[in-house]
This record gives C-alpha cells, structure tokens and sequence, in this order.
C-alpha cells in the first residue's frame, strides 16, 4: 500500500566506496528497495582528483590513515541535478576511514549538507573493518547538525575476527594479498563483506521498502543481523 496521496515512494543513495565493499552492499540494497516497487536513484561520489585501489605502497597507507585520522576533506565532483528532487529517504553510505566518516563524505556534508539534508529523513550505512563508533557519532552530529532527521543506522564489519582483519586490510591497501598467503589466510580468508552481509543488504532494503509504502517509522525498524547497535570493535 503507498502512502495517502499515492505518490510513488522515492528513495536517493548517495555513497561513496574505494574498494568496491561499499557499492557492493548498495548494489543490493537498491535492489530489495526496488523490488518493493521504490523509484531509486543512485549518486556515487566523485572525487575531482581520481583515487584508486589498492594505494599500492607501505608508505603511501600509512599517510593515508595518517591524514583521514585528521579528517582531510577530499573535494568532490558537483552532484547530479536529480539529487535535488524531492526524496521519502536518503540513504548516505561509505566506509569507515580511520575512526571517520571518509574523505568525499566529508566534503559533501561541509559543501552540500545544509541544503541537502535540511528536512530529510537520513538514513547512514557504514562498511568498516570493525571500528565504527566513532565514525557513527560524528556523522550523526554532522547530519542533524545540517537539519537531517537521522531516523536508524545500518552497520556492516567485515567478518574476519581481530587482529587479522586489521592486519589483512591493512596489507590489502598496500597492494599485497593477504587471503592467499599460506599462513595469514587461515586466520583471514578473505577481504572486504562476506556473501551473507550482501543478502542482508537486500532484506535491509525490502524491510525499508515496506515500510516507506506504509507510511511507518523507520526507527522502528531492527537492522540487528547487520551488526547494529553492536560493537564491532
């Protein structure tokens, strides 16, 4: 059932993903969205200056996490013009960069945020290794700080368990590859979001979906098997 005055639902995500475990839970989440029957559309944030995967030097990562610690803004492209139709949601996804929502989210809520958010329901994703918290905080504060109605929160940890999962990103980002080493593999099988988040991406996006068309409360909504509202510390 849609809302009162049979508007179609309409859905923005707005994300930003530098090794592709982002877009990856996007990707799925759109699709439970629009097989709920919701109009998506879908903004990937660009920086001007090009990024890419791996970083590929020891070095060049250590002064990566070095300055997203310190919350360097990575300006990014202007945003297309269907960003500023109207949206029942928007839902800002990206990953975790050392404790900190990344650099072109950054950019985006100092450029963009005030007239945006201003209003809106928001609903974050976060895809991190395991350390969101701090993360979640700040983008929260930013968010309403903007104006935005922060209505829930979807958080996705890699499985791996610690140490490794640190030590595999870490080695991941420097252009090595972990998960095929002889002995680090068996403690670290692979990188990035298991098959299992990815389906649970697409229940997440059926379950907003629904409940968009029903006019309910998002915050009601438990996005538990995804790790929210637990430690993934």
């Amino acid at each position: 059932m849609q809302p009162a005055d049979s508007r179609p639902v309409k859905v923005l995500i707005l994300f930003y993903s530098f090794s592709a475990q982002t877009s990856g839970l996007i990707h799925r989440l759109g699709a439970g969205l629009e097989g709920q029957g919701v109009q998506l559309t879908c903004e990937r944030l660009q920086p001007i200056t090009p990024r890419h995967f791996p970083i590929g030097t020891m070095p060049a990562t250590l002064l990566m996490m070095f300055s997203t610690f310190l919350r360097v803004r990575i300006p990014i492209q202007p945003l297309s013009p269907a960003c500023w139709e109207q949206y029942d949601l928007i839902v800002l996804a990206g990953p975790t960069w050392s404790y900190n929502p990344s650099g072109p989210v950054l950019s985006l809520l100092d450029r963009d945020g005030a007239r945006l958010f201003a209003g809106r329901q928001v609903l974050p994703l976060i895809s991190c290794r395991g350390y969101w918290r701090m993360h979640w905080l700040n983008l929260r504060w930013q968010l309403e700080r903007c104006g935005a109605r922060v209505v829930n929160r979807m958080i996705f940890t890699h499985p791996s368990k610690e140490p490794w999962r640190t030590i595999g990103v870490f080695l991941k980002l420097a252009g090595r590859v972990p998960e095929r080493s002889r002995w680090l593999g068996r403690f670290y099988p692979r990188y990035g979001h298991s098959r299992e988040q990815q389906d649970q991406a697409f229940a997440f996006g059926e379950l907003i979906g629904q409940a968009l068309k029903r006019g309910s409360s998002l915050t009601d909504l438990s996005f538990a098997s995804g790790r929210v509202g637990q430690d993934g510390a």
